[in-house]
């Protein structure tokens, strides 16, 4: 046989052995659980907890170590050192404080002070040493009492467990003011039955109206007299107090004292059903192994072998913090309280609250799509539910409370993604309904993205990230649409997912905010300001998933997309502007631990450059997650941060959801095997595979050949394997022009909208205006006072007061039509600012106090001039000397943005501008909690002679001790606009 058939026939067996060779699931080899470590995401920015908690189980048992603060979110911090007690909600990885309801402290001292003031309290020391924490359960030791607690749960019910250290002193402090603020709320104690108390805690934090009941059953009984700090009152042969008590335990023998609750957001009954069906006389043993078990079933979900127990330790912890949320808010019987309060029932599917939709639409969904399809249609039928309830899709819902935080429609890609994947067990014509009915409000600056086809600067904050967001949301409803025969829908939302062509500057390559027409300037993409949604310009500009093709185009192609993103990956890793502490795990200005950076690693594959993916894809998973408390590198977000390593270290992730389409980057396990709901199996196996060999030489789909760089849902869900060959150097797989993945829109195409590239909106003496496209083959046309258009061949000269209007035309399509106001500046007055500004909040400039345009009530805007932590000082030039009979100045009070008055406004007039003489002297009055907004004027009303008039704002600096920045030595803002004088 001639060498080169040896090797054609070699080749061939190896191909034919590839195809041939069964290919066994990945084994357990020891409890799933075991390598759930709770602690992970406790220290640092995490915000998770470390107590015991079902799969999307109502009740979080767990213990509270922090009070208030931002990195006190989920009420339990690795640094602390005192518990203040076990309370029976919590929030996983959230940016916003809420829960940590009924605290429960036993304790062998009677006090009504939890002692974080410094003052003899029910709180106690611990140590890490002495505490332990298992899926389902938590065990930890009280140094200052010598007691030993240990908690676990059900889906809605728990146990306590405490063992006190003599018979003498055994107290049980129950405290419903713990944390949040107490709207309402009462403690029974039933008169018959020594054994039970009940009640309800109504609380306002993140929700503001969270309505909560409980039902506790005590092991042993209480004194017939609870110590309370205030007098009680007996109602229908109920003792009743508010707010917190002792309760005594009887406990002759020193035996374990359990103690039993059920929680309800519908009523005590409901409270007391829960308790009585899901535990009723079970053990504190036997719920605890109900509980384990739970867990070891949902891990088994997805099974993975490797030799380093680390990352098996990461990954079944992330699995474990992907399945706390969302959280069931139903009963057993059924019933739920709805986003209208009132009580429903329903048995046709579960209902859930906490949906970080911001968050978790980007990977948590798209893997519930995998392995929580059954969960998938009850979470969507809980949209819908809440979409009757409450008129609105939730965004970021909590407890039957619209919160109003965060952007976006994101429950319109959840239902999308999920119709398109064959998850269908809702009402699709009603589902498509309600995503159009959120795409078509007129809040939070969708009235101007429809109109505009963007949002301006000056009309909505965030107008950069809610652009971008719109649109892709609204080219997920395209999809459905499409899919459901609607073409007039289809043809509608797939124009607007082009929006994003609107705010992308083509000189600088990045996405900016559009200031009346202009970009908003002086620019700096490093910049965190109110344009961009936690992130700045580096973290959102390559936010297109829906159309990367198109994208590319406006980049210039696919290597400058290439050269872009190696920018981003080894920029500065420093941000400037506001302090944004969301803003984590920075490699470049890629931030790891804000959702809006997690698809950009996999964007090489879309330029032909996969090795560069599988490289930062090595890079996040070993050095943005570790076995540590401070193991996270962000916020957790309830799952998102832990989605993204699962799917990562499988070896894909979901860059377009609705596409139907996983990227691949590189896989961290040896195998892998996700087990369906539908019976089969998905293994994932990479030959070869170690720290050096990241690069993947081949693969193969179910043995034959894959070259493309991603695998599609339906691959999966049919089961199957998917095997790498790993090598050490980067291979030329994948890099073909028909192996990239693609999204692309090539129908129904847009127009942008023209923006002015050159020209003052506010100006002195003339301003010449220069009109520009993203797209160079159109016709542009202008208006200038209610003229007629005419079309635009050179650049022209505004020297009045005007107003233009502007649009672009492409054959049969138009654009919009972008109106601007111009406005013109006495050119005799002058103003120096002796105080420098905050750039983020400029206002347009060293003119803004002058320019005639007024802030309104959002200071996100771009209206107002903003000065951190400074005195503010200015001296208007009126040019010569004249009769002034008023000046005035505004200034804003938003107190929950540390936006304050200033302590007191002083205006001064002068003809030399040397000697100035007060003529107001404005104190403001003393700052309360409110978290009303409104402008205050500063009024002096003197006939005067003046060339020069002053104004002197002083600061009011350190924040009051009632403001949620003052622990953390929060200093304040002043916002001004505008200096007028008459």
């Amino acid at each position: 046989m001639k060498p080169k058939t040896i090797l054609l026939f070699l080749i061939g067996l190896l191909v034919t052995n590839c195809k041939n060779k069964p290919i066994t699931p990945a084994k357990i080899t020891k409890p799933l659980i075991s390598y759930v470590n709770p602690f992970i995401g406790t220290g640092g920015h995490g915000h998770t907890y470390p107590g015991a908690t079902m799969p999307f189980g109502m009740m979080q048992l767990s213990p509270d170590t922090r009070l208030d603060g931002w990195d006190g979110c989920s009420g339990y911090h690795y640094s602390d050192e005192y518990i203040y007690g076990f309370s029976h909600t919590h929030l996983s990885g959230t940016g916003v404080s809420d829960y940590g309801d009924i605290l429960l402290m036993p304790t062998n001292k009677v006090v009504f002070n939890n002692g974080a003031d410094g003052k003899p309290g029910y709180r106690s020391k611990f140590s890490h040493e002495k505490e332990i924490a298992e899926a389902g359960y938590y065990k930890v030791h009280l140094d200052d009492t010598n007691i030993d607690v240990e908690l676990t749960v059900s889906e809605r019910s728990g146990i306590h467990k405490y063992q006190f250290p003599s018979t003498e002193n055994q107290f049980i402090t129950i405290d419903i003011e713990h944390r949040d603020e107490l709207l309402e709320g009462t403690i029974h104690f039933e008169i018959e039955n020594n054994k039970i108390i009940k009640g309800h805690r109504f609380s306002k934090a993140w929700a503001n109206n969270q309505k909560l009941f409980y039902y506790i059953e005590f092991s042993h009984a209480l004194s017939p007299a609870p110590i309370i700090p205030s007098k009680i009152t007996t109602i229908n042969n109920v003792k009743v107090t508010k707010g917190i008590s002792t309760l005594s335990i009887i406990n002759p023998n020193n035996e374990p004292v359990y103690v039993k609750i059920g929680i309800s957001a519908v009523d005590i009954e409901g409270a007391k059903k829960n308790l009585e069906q899901e535990i009723g006389n079970k053990s504190f043993e036997d719920v605890k192994n109900d509980a384990q078990q739970a867990w070891t079933k949902q891990l088994e979900k997805i099974v993975v072998e490797s030799n380093n127990d680390d990352y098996k330790t990461n990954f079944y912890t992330s699995l474990y913090h992907a399945m706390i949320a969302p959280n069931i808010y139903q009963d057993v019987d059924g019933r739920y309280r709805g986003m209208d309060l009132k009580i429903h029932e329903t048995k046709d599917f579960d209902y859930y609250t906490v949906f970080s939709l911001w968050d978790t639409y980007r990977a948590t969904h798209p893997l519930y799509t995998i392995i929580e399809q059954e969960r998938t249609n009850d979470f969507i039928n809980t949209f819908l539910a809440k979409y009757d309830e409450g008129g609105i899709m939730p965004i970021w819902d909590l407890s039957a409370n619209y919160t109003g935080c965060m952007i976006g429609y994101h429950a319109v890609p959840v239902i999308a993604d999920a119709y398109l994947k064959g998850i269908q067990g809702f009402d699709a014509e009603k589902a498509l309904q309600a995503m159009k009915h959120s795409a078509t409000k007129d809040k939070l600056g969708l009235e101007s993205y429809k109109s505009l086809g963007y949002i301006p600067v000056e009309k909505e904050s965030e107008s950069v990230s809610k652009t971008l967001e719109y649109a892709y949301d609204d080219w997920t409803i395209a999809q459905m649409a499409k899919e459901m025969n609607k073409a007039d829908d289809y043809k509608t939302y797939i124009e607007r997912a082009q929006n994003y062509k609107n705010i992308y500057d083509p000189k600088s390559q990045f996405m900016r905010g559009r200031f009346r027409n202009t970009w908003f300037a002086p620019f700096d993409p490093y910049e965190v300001n109110f344009n961009y949604t936690e992130a700045n310009a580096w973290q959102y500009s390559n936010y297109v998933p829906q159309d990367i093709s198109g994208y590319m185009k406006l980049l210039g192609g696919k290597s400058v997309l290439e050269k872009n993103l190696d920018t981003l990956f080894k920029a500065e890793a420093e941000t400037s502007g506001r302090h944004q502490v969301d803003i984590t795990g920075l490699i470049g200005q890629y931030a790891h631990g804000n959702e809006p950076s997690h698809h950009m690693a996999y964007l090489y594959n879309f330029v032909g450059k996969p090795h560069k993916t599988q490289e930062k894809i090595q890079q996040i998973l070993t050095e943005q997650y570790t076995n540590s408390p401070d193991g996270i590198s962000g916020n957790e977000d309830c799952g998102q941060m832990s989605a993204w390593y699962i799917f990562s270290s499988l070896g894909f992730y979901p860059v377009t959801p609705g596409s139907n389409q996983y990227i691949i980057g590189k896989p961290l396990f040896d195998k892998a095997s996700i087990n369906l709901e539908n019976g089969k199996v998905f293994t994932i196996k990479a030959n070869n595979l170690n720290d050096n060999n990241r690069y993947i030489k081949e693969a193969f789909l179910n043995g034959d050949s894959l070259n493309r760089t991603y695998i599609t849902h339906e691959e999966i869900m049919n089961g199957g394997t998917l095997v790498f060959k790993m090598t050490n150097t980067p291979s030329d797989w994948g890099t073909k022009e028909e192996e990239l993945p693609i999204t692309k829109i090539d129908e129904h195409l847009i127009v942008p909208a023209p923006f002015i590239e050159k020209g003052d909106v506010a100006f002195k003496g003339s301003t010449e205006v220069v009109l520009s496209n993203v797209e160079k083959d159109v016709i542009t046309y202008y208006s200038l006072n209610g003229n007629s258009f005419q079309e635009y061949k050179s650049p022209f000269t505004i020297e009045e007061k005007s107003t233009l209007q502007v649009y672009s035309q492409k054959g049969e399509i138009k654009s919009s039509v972008i109106t601007t106001d111009f406005y013109k500046i006495d050119p005799n007055i002058k103003i120096e600012l002796k105080t420098k500004y905050a750039n983020q909040y400029n206002a347009g400039g060293d003119n803004a106090l002058i320019d005639g345009i007024l802030g309104t009530e959002d200071f996100r805007t771009g209206t107002w001039q903003g000065y951190w932590d400074e005195d503010v000082e200015a001296i208007v030039d009126l040019g010569k000397i004249k009769t002034v009979s008023n000046v005035q100045v505004n200034f804003l009070r938003d107190q929950r943005s540390w936006i304050f008055l200033p302590t007191n406004v002083e205006i001064h007039h002068s003809v030399d501008g040397k000697r100035f003489r007060k003529i107001k002297d404005w104190k403001a009055p003393k700052p309360f909690n409110t978290d009303d907004v409104e402008i205050s004027s500063v009024i002096a009303s003197q006939k005067i002679k003046a060339k020069y008039i002053k104004v002197v704002a002083k600061k009011l600096g350190k924040l009051p001790e009632w403001h949620l920045g003052y622990p953390h030595d929060g200093r304040s803002w002043i916002f001004i606009d505008e200096i007028m004088i008459k």
